[in-house]
């Protein structure tokens, strides 16, 4: 059987990597790259997302073009954004930052959008957005402080990681959870398997 082509995934989140290997994907090489994610005037949550995975694809196509060995890649980039209406909420670093996000939340419906970017060996770009609705349940003080105690807040969009503690503020979901952890797995494989990457390639060596 044909091996496959190299896959370079332009992200330092565990969340992501360990979402790939949950589907039998192993990426050749991790590229993070350093966009700037701040929001443009006017920007709305979807644009976001989708403006800032195409960014990360386009730097780490330049990164990959260093290398001999990580040309002809496919390069996957994603950004996940959550949103409150036209609000963007921040990944929080800071505790004013994820307390506010919190209390935001706290008693309703937001919505989480995850723009994703292939670039396949040819250079040509494929993109996907995705989006999921979350509601949380109304949280009390003892709740808010415990949550930003643990700490699991930070760096995440929003102030929050629905694998962790917070799954426990979720009252209802809908569409892929998998995006709200940070890359939606169904719309990922089926954006490889179109542009030709062998997504079940090591399902055959799996014990």
């Amino acid at each position: 059987m044909a091996g496959r082509a190299k896959l370079v995934l332009a992200s330092g989140s565990p969340r992501r990597l360990q979402l790939l290997q949950q589907a039998g994907i192993e990426p050749d090489h991790l590229s993070p790259v350093n966009a700037d994610e701040t929001p443009q005037k006017g920007e709305q949550p979807r644009s976001l997302a989708k403006r800032l995975a195409k960014e990360k694809a386009l730097l780490a196509i330049e990164n990959a073009k260093r290398s001999e060995e990580l040309q002809n890649s496919f390069i996957l980039a994603a950004d996940t954004v959550v949103g409150v209406g036209r609000r963007i909420l921040p990944k929080a670093e800071l505790l004013d930052q994820a307390s506010s996000c919190l209390h935001l939340l706290s008693g309703r419906s937001h919505r989480v959008f995850t723009g994703i970017t292939l670039v396949n060996p040819k250079g040509a770009m494929r993109h996907r957005l995705v989006e999921t609705r979350v509601r949380f349940k109304r949280l009390s003080r003892e709740e808010v402080e415990a949550y930003l105690a643990s700490g699991e807040w930070r760096g995440k969009a929003g102030g929050y990681a629905i694998q962790g503690l917070a799954g426990s503020f979720i009252v209802k979901l809908i569409g892929s959870y998998t995006n709200v952890v940070g890359l939606p797995l169904y719309e990922t494989v089926a954006l490889l398997e179109g542009e030709g990457y062998r997504v079940h390639f090591d399902w055959f060596n799996r014990t």
